[in-house]
């Protein structure tokens, strides 16, 4: 069931009301503690990630283009939004997304906005980088647009949305490359434009403790696991004491998965005699299996067409 373009979602038990994610994520914000994500490529892994508990999962640029096979820069919108789709359609926890530059002007911000709340996103996520992106971002070189610019974003993001629970997320790249204080000044005018909350890159950990004692508002930071940037690190604890709203700790899952994928591949290529433990493959299928739901679908079959 849809309600004002976001997907809804049963939270509860048998008969308790649904609730859209949306609502649900607006309660996390508002709830005490840090919320902790984990950041995806796809619906698989955000399942295994919510049933090992995460109360969020982020479709991140970087893992999504990788898993393409291709570069964040270069995806286009229905790339996003159909991934989105699948994710919401497995999960039954909020979804933020990585939105990049919002795809445009802020026409195009306005569409970006209705096609992933009608794909059941709770959070967008939009950026103050150029449009389009350019890949050597990935390398430490950013562009950020003139703040009016991002403000003027921001403003056709609030007014397309259809749900005013849908979460507006403002990052800024301006710390690397205008400093901190130019990060810190852009993320306050982007809440007083009325982002919901901001997401920072601090380049130090000097800088990740200072940035949310002077940011008047919910800040969200990224725990990049296998960054070639020399970004800070740290705990959920240590984020939590420091007064962060949200980590997401992004691209371990692509790494570890290609890491695994190419480990294995090698071993099966080069093999002479079985090298796959046919136990502990089979334990994984099985855990798969369960994650995906296999065994409803065989209830039902019973249930309807086994005759």
């Amino acid at each position: 069931m849809k309600v004002q373009g976001t997907v809804t979602k049963r939270t509860g038990g048998a008969g308790m009301p649904a609730k859209k994610m949306t609502s649900v994520f607006r309660e996390l914000l508002a709830q005490p503690g840090i919320i902790v994500s984990c950041g995806t490529y796809g619906p698989l892994p955000a399942k295994i990630m919510e049933r090992v508990g995460f109360k969020v999962v982020t479709l991140g640029g970087y893992d999504l283009g990788a898993h393409l096979v291709t570069a964040e820069p270069v995806m286009c919108l229905e790339e996003v939004v159909r991934a989105a789709r699948y994710i919401t359609a497995a999960v039954n926890i909020p979804l933020k997304v990585d939105a990049g530059a919002g795809f445009g002007e802020p026409l195009h911000v306005m569409r970006t906005v209705r096609e992933l709340e009608n794909a059941g996103v709770a959070v967008i996520q939009i950026e103050d980088q150029i449009f389009p992106k350019r890949a050597h971002y990935h390398r430490g070189i950013e562009h950020v647009v003139p703040i009016q610019d991002m403000i003027a974003k921001l403003k056709a993001a609030q007014k397309a949305r259809r749900d005013t629970d849908l979460v507006i997320s403002a990052r800024t790249d301006a710390m690397r490359t205008h400093g901190f204080a130019e990060g810190v000044k852009r993320a306050n005018l982007y809440l007083e434009a009325g982002a919901d909350m901001v997401h920072i890159f601090p380049n130090n950990v000097e800088e990740a403790r200072q940035a949310p004692k002077e940011i008047a508002g919910p800040v969200g930071t990224l725990n990049s696991l296998g960054n070639l940037l020399d970004r800070p690190i740290a705990t959920n604890q240590e984020l939590e004491d420091m007064r962060y709203k949200l980590v997401n700790h992004g691209i371990w899952a692509t790494l570890v998965a290609a890491k695994a994928v190419k480990e294995m591949a090698e071993k099966i290529f080069a093999q002479k005699k079985l090298v796959v433990d046919g136990k502990e493959m089979g334990a994984m299928r099985q855990y798969i299996e369960d994650t995906i739901g296999l065994d409803k679908m065989y209830q039902m079959e019973k249930e309807t067409v086994e005759r």
